[in-house]
């Protein structure tokens, strides 16, 4: 039940946030002209280190959200968070988003763009410093945010596997 070194959790378990990131009208030409249905992008989380995205697409607004969370919650993941914020520094890319998340002081705030910023307080970080590159496109950001969280090392794993303490881990 592991992907990536982390845990996929169950949306049944917990009490989950839904944030919308992005919602487009897209077009589908046919013969008598133009259909238009729209498609969402929806982050979900419980604000303690539990998220997940879904993508939902539908001929209403409220349906495509809809599809969008029922999708984002058969997508959860368990993210390490370190005193409110990333344990280390990491990139993260997908497709043409590459993404750079650095962990904060205490006080600093979820300082990141739009799509990122969604991820990081539906996962419960509210400090850390992150910059976008490349492609700005809602999706790409988002799975890239996800690239990086997923590669995160929880301190206390990586403490025990070295067999040191967790202080020792952070301060050499």
């Amino acid at each position: 039940m592991s992907k990536n070194n982390l845990r996929v959790v169950r949306a049944s378990e917990i009490d989950l946030k839904e944030k919308v990131v992005a919602i487009k009208r897209v077009a589908k030409v046919v013969k008598g002209g133009r259909r238009f249905s729209f498609s969402a992008i929806v982050v979900v989380g419980d604000g303690n280190g539990v998220v997940g995205y879904g993508l939902g697409k539908a001929n209403e607004v409220t349906d495509a959200i809809a599809k969008g969370i029922d999708d984002a919650k058969k997508n959860l993941v368990k993210v390490p968070v370190y005193h409110h914020t990333v344990p280390h520094a990491i990139e993260g890319k997908f497709s043409g988003g590459f993404v750079l998340v650095k962990p904060a002081a205490a006080g600093t705030g979820v300082i990141a763009g739009g799509a990122m910023r969604a991820v990081f307080e539906s996962a419960g970080i509210k400090d850390v410093l992150a910059k976008s590159k490349g492609s700005s496109n809602p999706h790409n950001v988002v799975k890239a945010t996800f690239d990086a969280l997923s590669r995160m090392r929880d301190p206390l794993a990586v403490a025990q596997q070295r067999g040191v303490n967790l202080s020792k881990v952070f301060n050499g």
